[in-house]
């Protein structure tokens, strides 16, 4: 149909001086939302894994498909141990839908999978366990799967042999566990038509390009940790419309750090809040970019680019279809819309007057748009490469500039990193939410590097911080990890390969996990694989089980480490067992430093400074923060009386007055039971009356 075409303003015009705001774009969303995005967030279907792991003589070969950018990702041959620790992690990293294996597997994979397949209570929820015949596994036949596949990236002008190098320098065809996995995903992706299940039989499920997946330098974390650190945490929507999903981010660390404007923004932070990492070219090349975009000559040339990064969408949806040749006007628009420049279409009298009279030319011209789209559409998919990559550079631009704004609005500062340093030291550090709900907030400092203090045992009353505070030396390290700026004057990270927790959570209750059994397989992690450049936190352990075993068990896991000298991990330990320094139950010794929060007492009031401190508690003040919480004071003073009965090792006596009050109502129970007695009833037999209501109720009340 014929249009007229003009360009008002040649290019996209810039920002007027002065329209900049003072600061970086606040957390509300995006707003501007055009139709296309709107249809693209409809029909997304939420992204899924499908992942193949083989493990022989003591190697592991990994491979996965994400649904999201049609990608394969391959993990080279990596040596794993027969518990098979680095699996575990990749699962907990990508969370797959699906695991797929050979169905002739070494045993200790076997004992594995049925341990996986067993876990009723994993968050999120476990995968699917499939076996495929092994020979589908077979070497060869997976090396002959992968050179036949049709991949839209590689150019049809091709021959066989180019295809074949083209691949090779992808692809380790050297890594022959991997190779395997690769071809038993081909094999099981073809099975199942991930993505295509209503096309026709000709119709390939779509691959848009391999990478290559590495674990190397990453920090271990585990899901505990993630969750009682609030670095994620899902709220149930509250929009009856988000059925399909049902969640949303809460107040998390996640959560006020997302500040991206395009979706693959945001999946690319959430994918380095689970992977920190300690390779310090990484980080410092990340704070390089969040330092500059935060110098002030440079902040409005960082709102622009923000601005415009949110018309990045999601690019790899587009090449799916295009590659099952389901492309919509919609994505043309998309993609003519990385940078528009905003023509103005219109139509006039005589526009319409060439249509009536040409109007049987239509059917030549959709024949001849057919053609050009198929071309462009090919000449496109040919160049996917090239469009991922800038999709890459865009939403890593993306992040960082969210880390930016996120830094510049809440006085963050950029972290050190020190090889030597086998620990932390921070100055004045802050919790990073806490310091977002309480209206003041009390920096504290924390240091534990070298060979003194690795075990730092926290005591003080009842809500004085002490969690908080173990809390805030966690995420502060995360977010160094990260590669972000953190909430504290300074800031400075060794080697840090791990964090390990042991601090309770809403989730384990809402299970109904017992909390001491909770309590023994989160310490149990960090025992079997805690190391002296791992960071362990531990927050009222042996809480849900009797003082005397929860003591015991806290006493021997810390002296289990104590053993190891110079190999201990840093720990900080927060507990109210006061008995564990009053009973010297850890030998003395540079290792062990005693750290408590300072309060002052101000008559019958407790008051709490928040502030960490050398020393040790002498009481937990528990009666001054039940009556904080509202308890009666008869019952808080009951509850004192009983506390000096048990510490002087007397009787525990029940109170006088409530003894009077109970026998009053023995002997009230009993005299109505005597006046509804009839005398003159032949059935009643007062011996059975005396002996079994009389008699029974006397002991009580004598």
């Amino acid at each position: 149909m014929f249009s007229v075409g003009t360009i008002p303003g040649g290019t996209p015009q810039s920002p007027e001086p002065g329209a900049a705001s003072a600061s970086f774009p606040s957390l509300a969303p995006v707003s501007g939302r055009g139709e296309a995005e709107e249809e693209e967030d409809n029909e997304q279907e939420p992204a899924e894994i499908y992942l193949c792991a083989l493990w022989t003589s003591g190697y592991l070969g990994i491979a996965y498909y994400d649904t999201s950018d049609s990608t394969i990702h391959f993990m080279p041959d990596a040596p794993d141990h027969e518990s098979l620790k680095l699996l575990q992690r990749v699962l907990d990293e990508i969370n797959p839908r699906s695991v797929v294996t050979s169905a002739k597997q070494d045993e200790n994979m076997t004992r594995f999978l049925g341990k996986l397949a067993s876990q009723e209570h994993r968050e999120p929820k476990r995968p699917e366990i499939v076996f495929l015949p092994s020979v589908d596994f077979g070497l060869e036949i997976s090396k002959q799967r992968l050179l036949a596949g049709n991949y839209s990236f590689i150019p049809d002008s091709m021959t066989t042999t180019e295809k074949i190098l083209f691949l090779s320098s992808i692809i380790p065809f050297d890594c022959l566990l991997t190779v395997r996995a690769l071809g038993g995903l081909l094999k099981f992706l073809g099975r199942r038509r991930i993505g295509v299940e209503l096309e026709d039989y000709n119709v390939s499920v779509p691959i848009l390009g391999f990478k290559k997946f590495v674990l190397t330098h990453l920090v271990s974390i585990d899901q505990d940790t993630y969750s009682v650190l609030q670095i994620f945490k899902s709220e149930s929507h509250p929009s009856v419309y988000k059925v399909a999903s049902g969640l949303k981010e809460g107040l998390s660390l996640f959560g006020i750090l997302n500040r991206c404007h395009c979706k693959w923004g945001q999946k690319l932070l959430r994918l380095w809040f689970t992977r920190p990492t300690h390779d310090l070219g990484e980080l410092n090349s990340r704070l390089d970019v969040i330092q500059f975009f935060l110098l002030p000559q440079n902040l409005d040339m960082a709102q622009m680019l923000h601005r415009l990064l949110g018309h990045i969408k999601n690019v790899p949806l587009i090449l799916k279809r295009m590659k099952l040749s389901h492309t919509k006007v919609s994505d043309w628009q998309v993609l003519y819309k990385f940078l528009s420049e905003e023509k103005l279409h219109y139509r006039s009298a005589r526009t319409k007057e060439l249509d009536a009279l040409l109007g049987d030319l239509h059917c030549d011209i959709r024949d001849q748009e057919t053609l050009l789209m198929y071309q462009l559409q090919c000449q496109v998919l040919a160049r996917a490469a090239v469009l991922t990559r800038v999709l890459d550079l865009a939403s890593r631009l993306d992040v960082l500039l969210a880390l930016a704004s996120a830094a510049r609005d809440y006085g963050y500062s950029r972290p050190r990193y020190s090889p030597q340093l086998l620990g932390v030291r921070i100055l004045n550090g802050r919790h990073p939410l806490m310091e977002l709900c309480a209206r003041t907030f009390v920096p504290n400092s924390a240091e534990c590097g070298g060979d003194k203090g690795r075990i730092k045992v926290i005591t003080g009353p009842n809500s004085s911080g002490k969690s908080i505070y173990l809390k805030q030396v966690g995420l502060i390290t995360f977010m160094a990890l990260v590669g972000s700026f953190v909430p504290a004057e300074e800031a400075e990270i060794g080697a840090v390969d791990a964090i390990f927790t042991r601090i309770h959570s809403c989730e384990s209750i809402s299970l109904g996990l017992s909390t001491f059994m909770t309590d023994l397989n989160q310490v149990a992690k960090a025992v079997n694989n805690a190391t002296k450049q791992s960071l362990v936190l531990i927050d009222e352990f042996g809480k849900g089980t009797n003082t005397v075993d929860g003591l015991a068990l806290l006493a021997a896991v810390l002296r289990h480490w104590l053993a190891l000298g110079p190999m201990c991990p840093h720990i900080f330990v927060a507990t109210n067992f006061l008995s564990l320094v009053q009973l010297q139950l850890l030998p003395q010794g540079p290792l062990v430093q005693y750290l408590t929060m300072e309060t002052c007492e101000d008559g019958d009031d407790l008051v709490f400074f928040y502030q960490v401190c050398e020393g040790i508690a002498n009481a937990s003040h528990a009666s001054y923060t039940a009556a904080q919480a509202g308890l009666p004071g008869n019952l808080i003073a009951r509850g004192k009386e009983v506390s000096d009965l048990i510490r002087s090792g007397k009787p525990i006596k029940p109170v006088k007055e409530l003894l009077k009050e109970k026998q009053m109502e023995n002997c009230q129970t009993l005299v109505d039971k005597f006046l509804k007695l009839d005398l003159e009833d032949p059935s009643l037999d007062l011996d059975i009356f005396m002996s079994q209501e009389v008699l029974p109720a006397a002991t009580g009340i004598l």
